[in-house]
């Protein structure tokens, strides 16, 4: 495996991992996971920084939570960033997605995300 295709595989590791309700229910896990710079576009359209993000989804977060992910991929833009894009579907929701990446003294953590919904039967 090259440096880029391990690079990338570490984001999206972690960003399924961010999926699964129970890192989102752990304020210690979810904070492990998430740059200290971390922000996010919502699909709501708020804006979020770390400190909202990980009193937010821990009370938040259903514990059967099923979100599906598809066509992730992503790109190493520098040694220590990687992009990601993918769709999701939660709760008859869809939303494109994008979020960056950066590799940390404490490994690769989520420093931007943005999540736009959009009308499956649309596109």
């Amino acid at each position: 495996m090259t440096e880029h295709e391990s690079a990338v595989k570490a984001a999206i590791e972690g960003e399924l991992r961010l999926l699964d309700p129970e890192v989102r229910r752990s304020p210690e896990l979810l904070g492990s996971l998430l740059h200290p710079e971390f922000h996010e576009f919502g699909s709501s359209g708020r804006r979020w920084d770390r400190a909202s993000t990980t009193s937010r989804l821990p009370v938040d977060t259903d514990p059967h939570r099923y979100v599906v992910t598809s066509g992730i991929q992503g790109v190493q833009l520098a040694p220590d960033v990687v992009h990601l894009t993918f769709d999701t579907e939660y709760n008859g929701g869809h939303a494109h997605r994008s979020s960056l990446w950066r590799r940390t003294d404490d490994g690769w953590q989520m420093y931007f995300h943005q999540a736009t919904p959009f009308d499956p039967e649309g596109e």
